[in-house]
């Protein structure tokens, strides 16, 4: 069962009803706002495990050379 045309627009025109011409670019522009943040959280996390990684290699490789 696929959506028709009609209910497609029937939902457009609703959303417009509910929320407004004015209001929908503001949406639209938090929701952007919201995805850019994530998208900048997540690559602060990898960066973050990443030199958490060396860290741990460098001083793993430290002790190694300090036993010999």
């Amino acid at each position: 069962m696929s959506l028709s045309v009609w209910q497609l627009v029937l939902v457009a025109l609703l959303f417009i009803l509910l929320f407004g011409r004015g209001r929908i670019p503001a949406l639209m522009g938090d929701l952007a706002q919201g995805i850019k943040s994530f998208k900048r959280g997540i690559s602060e996390d990898e960066s973050q495990d990443s030199q958490a990684v060396e860290k741990t290699s460098d001083e793993t490789l430290e002790k190694k050379s300090s036993t010999l």
